[in-house]
């Protein structure tokens, strides 16, 4: 992916998603020092949102969270089911670009009526109903964006809680620029034209991998960038039955392959379904391999840019306007005031 061919230039997912690298680079993890003040009195952290603005953000902080043996138990979920949860003792996390997610709304209005003293908005936009509700609020510095597919904003959301979760320790947050170009160079290398012939012809694509909200991102970003149908597979949930209905015209790409579960991904699915398995990771596997960075502690975000990529390319060889979805919608469900 590059800006300097037509193919690519003439999209604004694809400017955004190199306009990236830049946000990381700006990032400040002071930002996020206040929220984390007052959520260290809390019993736990809880992460809430729909689509986009919680799957990568929230999960991943979780699994970053769970290696280093966090003090604070850290949760997420939607925020409809949100509603039937006991939160008082929970900082709560609300993230919505537009500010206006029914959903979230819905949940913040509960928790201002009951008194609750810690739930906090985070968006991409001023003056919202998110922020009218929210104790506090902090607002992106990525902007607007064009495209129905989030991306700078998932980015910088993720950095976010990345950077709530260190302040809650004491940690400082080094290494942006770093990531910075491990991330861009994951977002502008070349993918195997055979593998992307592959992918492009697939009937339906499986994403297997960490439940750290890389794949299952990528599975939604599938559908709205590729227009294909696509699955999340967590962990080794690939071998595990589903192998049962796949067929050979369908494709399991594995991000990270367990090196010890890959002899069995090998005998389920390229052996036993005859379907194609593609690995993207940052060294070499038993499967076809699109080799990426290793991004170290920051890993699952190169593993998202990586992912980026592979779909621009399935979708620019479909020949889809990556702009354009049918149905997908910005917001996905808006809170109207009444």
């Amino acid at each position: 992916m590059n800006l300097t061919e037509d193919k690519y230039s003439k999209f604004a997912l694809v400017k955004e998603m190199l306009e990236t690298p830049e946000v990381i680079r700006k990032f400040d993890h002071k930002a996020s020092m206040r929220f984390a003040n007052t959520a260290k009195v809390k019993r736990g952290i809880f992460f809430t949102g729909e689509g986009s603005s919680r799957i990568f953000p929230a999960k991943r902080a979780i699994a970053s969270a769970l290696r280093k043996g966090g003090q604070q138990p850290i949760f997420c979920e939607g925020s409809t089911q949100a509603l039937e949860y006991d939160l008082r003792e929970f900082a709560v996390f609300g993230a919505s670009n537009s500010g206006q997610t029914k959903e979230v709304v819905r949940l913040f209005m509960k928790l201002k009526d009951s008194g609750h003293d810690a739930f906090f908005g985070l968006t991409a936009n001023m003056n919202t109903k998110l922020e009218e509700l929210a104790k506090d609020t902090h607002i992106l510095n990525c902007g607007k964006e064009n495209a129905v597919a989030a991306t700078m904003s998932v980015i910088e959301q993720g950095l976010f809680y990345d950077s709530l979760l260190r302040n809650l320790a004491g940690e400082e947050m080094k290494g942006l620029n770093k990531l910075a170009d491990l991330f861009e160079n994951a977002l502008t290398m070349n993918i195997n034209e055979k593998l992307v012939q592959t992918m492009k012809n697939a009937d339906l694509i499986y994403f297997a991998g960490r439940n750290d909200g890389v794949v299952e991102e990528l599975t939604l970003k599938t559908n709205e960038i590729t227009r294909k149908k696509s699955d999340f597979l967590e962990g080794t949930y690939a071998v595990h039955g589903i192998e049962e209905v796949m067929d050979k015209n369908e494709l399991v790409i594995i991000m990270e392959p367990f090196e010890s579960e890959e002899e069995k991904f090998l005998e389920c699915l390229a052996d036993g379904v005859k379907m194609n398995v593609i690995a993207i990771s940052s060294r070499e596997t038993q499967f076809p391999t699109i080799r990426i960075p290793d991004g170290g502690e920051y890993k699952e975000y190169v593993e998202l840019a990586a992912g980026w990529n592979v779909l621009v390319e399935i979708g620019i060889a479909l020949g889809i306007d990556l702009d354009k979805p049918t149905r997908a919608r910005k917001v996905g469900n808006e809170y109207i005031t009444e």
